[in-house]
C-alpha cells in the first residue's frame, strides 16, 4: 500500500482544497493583510506536500508533473520580470514603477480595497506562482533521490 492509512488519505483529500484556497487568499489579499506572494506560495506548496506525504510521490506526480511544475516556475519568474519591465518602459525612470496606481488610481478613493495597490497584487501573484512551484520542485526532487530504506524480512 502506497502512502499512509485510509484515515490520513481521507482527511488530507478534504483539507487540501482548504489549504489551497487559503494560499490563494493570502496571495490575492497580500497587499492589504499580512502575507503576500511568498507566504501564499509556501502555503500552496504545502498543500501538495501534504498530498505527497499522504498518497505518495507517484500520486502527486500524476496531478502536477515535474515538467508542468518547472514551466509554472518559469512563468512566475517571467511574469515578475515583465511587471518590473512594464514599469520601466511605461515612462518612469525606474524599475518596478507602479504605473497602474500612478495613472489610474491616484485621484480615486480606493484605499484598503482590492484594486487599491496597482501592480502590487500582480507582483504577489507572480511571486506566489514562483515560490509555490519552486518549493514543490525542491521537495519533489528531494523525494525522488531519497535512499530506499525498505527492510527485507528474514525468514
Amino acid at each position: 500500500m502506497k502512502g499512509m492509512t485510509i484515515i490520513v488519505k481521507t482527511i488530507s483529500s478534504w483539507v487540501k482544497v482548504l489549504i489551497f484556497m487559503f494560499g490563494i487568499y493570502i496571495i490575492i489579499f497580500g497587499h492589504l493583510t499580512p502575507g503576500g506572494g511568498f507566504a501564499g506560495g509556501v502555503i500552496l506548496a504545502s498543500s501538495y506536500v501534504l498530498l505527497m506525504l499522504a498518497f505518495g510521490r507517484e500520486f502527486v506526480e500524476e496531478n502536477l508533473s515535474l515538467p508542468v511544475a518547472s514551466k509554472l516556475d518559469c512563468v512566475g519568474a517571467l511574469l515578475f520580470a515583465a511587471i518590473a519591465m512594464f514599469g520601466l518602459f511605461y515612462g518612469a525612470a525606474c524599475f518596478f514603477w507602479n504605473f497602474i496606481q500612478a495613472e489610474y488610481l491616484a485621484d480615486k478613493e480606493t484605499a484598503f480595497r482590492l484594486i487599491s495597490a496597482g501592480t502590487i497584487p500582480l507582483s504577489n501573484l507572480a511571486i506566489g506562482l514562483k515560490v509555490g512551484a519552486s518549493l514543490f520542485l525542491i521537495i519533489l526532487v528531494l523525494s525522488t533521490f531519497r535512499p530506499d530504506v525498505s527492510v527485507k524480512e528474514k525468514e
